[in-house]
């Protein structure tokens, strides 16, 4: 993340009175804090129509901004202005849990975050024995965006999986099954092997359902239990090469991204009887949506 910060006002006046709000922090110095561009480079970005406020294009230089309560986004990617927010992709490794203090003393996610000075939370879940990307992040508004289903955030799994499974399974996957607790279907799914024989399988399922296990419910109900899941997208994020264990900051490109997602849904509300889980223990069937709105109490702490 950029050092290159920024105060934000503290005035209690800026949201009531004309004169305060209209002080601000010129744009460019604003996208050069928060590492979009330097300040020079900016200009010439405002000047050319590339930069929208609040969903508008912006092209007069003198334009002041709150980079607390104004959206700011360059060719259609969203800035992040406020710099006191962290965000960090984990390859979670097998047989920690997604928690930050696991009530059974099975290894959590404190590992991973006491590192950083922020009170940092996870996105979602993944169940101990699955691995693969997970975010962590103050941002709590965030949070909620991706996290919870209604808001239709995909997510990419490769699995191996018992036994050879066939293009008709596949075009199962796609179709529906019904499981315990309803029909579901894969958004998209393919063969990565398929090998001859009863040997093992490797398979890519992309969802954006949140239920229970739902990944793993899903391949054993089509006669191929898993063996091994590995979680390889969240959203426009890719797990790439990071290794199991280790964490990273976000570029700026993937921020951006990201930012962009959760900005283009805040008008859906989760239903109210929505459950929401990822690839979760069993253990840990709350709904997120009390999960969420800790998230974002925690964030304004």
């Amino acid at each position: 993340m950029t050092d290159n910060k920024f105060e934000f006002t503290n005035n209690p006046d800026a949201g009531t009175n004309p004169e305060a709000a209209a002080d601000g922090v010129r744009l460019q110095k604003v996208l050069a804090a928060a590492g979009v561009a330097s300040r020079r480079v900016s200009e010439d970005l405002i000047t050319s129509g590339r930069v929208r406020v609040n969903g508008k294009v912006v092209t007069e230089l003198g334009r002041r901004v709150h980079p607390d309560s104004d959206q700011v986004a360059v060719d259609n990617v969203a800035v992040q202005l406020d710099t006191t927010r962290r965000y960090i992709m984990l390859n979670k490794p097998v047989g920690v849990v997604s928690s930050m203090m696991d009530e059974n003393g099975r290894p959590d996610l404190r590992e991973f975050t006491d590192q950083f000075e922020e009170r940092l939370f996870n996105v979602g879940r993944l169940d101990a024995q699955t691995s693969g990307l997970l975010i962590l992040t103050n941002d709590g508004d965030m949070a909620h965006v991706l996290a919870h289903p209604s808001f239709g955030v995909m997510k990419t799994y490769i699995a191996k999986v018992e036994g050879r499974v066939s293009a008709q399974t596949i075009g199962q996957l796609q179709t529906g099954i019904e499981l315990e607790d309803g029909p579901i279907k894969a958004d998209k799914a393919r063969i990565i092997t398929s090998p001859p024989g009863d040997g093992f399988s490797m398979v890519e399922v992309t969802l954006h359902s949140g239920r229970n296990r739902i990944v793993r419910r899903m391949l054993e109900a089509v006669g191929h239990p898993v063996v091994d899941l590995v979680r390889r997208q969240f959203g426009p994020l890719h797990l790439g090469t990071l290794r199991q264990g280790a964490v990273r900051e976000l570029t700026r490109e993937e921020l951006g991204q990201l930012l962009t997602v959760s900005r283009q849904a805040p008008s859906k509300r989760p239903q109210a009887d929505a459950p929401v889980a990822d690839d979760r223990d069993d253990d840990r069937r709350d709904d997120d949506r009390g999960d969420a709105r800790d998230d974002r109490d925690r964030a304004q702490r």
